[in-house]
């Protein structure tokens, strides 16, 4: 029998998915959190094989509660509606075993987790394409102002921490801003975030 423990903060979600597990023959439901710190304790109380984690949660978000059971025996499998490649290599850093997206049909759910317990890894063929596609434009010292400007560093500090002038910190920021294609310091960062190209 595979022993699963789902995390959503949706409740209709959490008690459709958990009712339509229950139906497998080779499944059983024992806990449902609605949040990763709750999914982290019933995984350590009821020890199951598989653990189904949205991302976006209250408190603990399903990447950090993956992150945190990465040295447990239980395999972490992502369920979310966010195709995003930067969720996703984070995913993989936290040795999800796998990946789905909600839109999925609910028979390959079964299947998904029936593979992965067979010792495989399952991934939304949509990420695997963008994992490929989406490399960083950025050369690394425009991530470093990137970086400094995510901080809450001004123009001028960021100038005098990498010894360069104003002028040159301001090129730089235009070069981001064509590279990425947005219009501002704010959508630059939220999307390098998404892209997973922050170390």
């Amino acid at each position: 029998m595979i022993r699963i423990v789902i995390a959503e903060d949706q409740r209709m979600l959490l008690g459709a998915l958990g009712s339509l597990l229950n139906l497998e023959e080779d499944m059983e439901v024992v806990g449902q959190a609605s949040n990763g710190e709750e999914a982290i304790k019933l995984v350590q109380q009821f020890q199951p094989d598989v653990c189904i984690m949205d991302i976006e949660m209250p408190g603990k978000s399903g990447l950090e509660a993956a992150e945190n059971l990465k040295s447990s025996n239980c395999k972490v499998i992502i369920l979310t509606t966010f195709a995003r490649s930067g969720y996703f290599q984070r995913a993989l850093k936290a040795g999800v075993k796998g990946y789905l997206l909600k839109d999925s049909p609910s028979d390959e759910l079964a299947n998904s987790i029936r593979n992965i317990m067979s010792g495989r890894r399952i991934f939304a063929p949509e990420l695997m394409d963008d994992v490929y596609s989406e490399e960083n434009p950025l050369t690394e010292r425009e991530m470093e102002v990137l970086q400094l400007i995510a901080e809450g560093k001004n123009t001028k500090e960021i100038a005098t921490l990498l010894c360069i002038t104003i002028g040159t910190v301001r090129n730089y920021i235009s070069t981001i801003l064509d590279k990425l294609e947005v219009t501002n310091r704010i959508e630059a960062i939220t999307l390098s975030k998404e892209k997973g190209w922050f170390k």
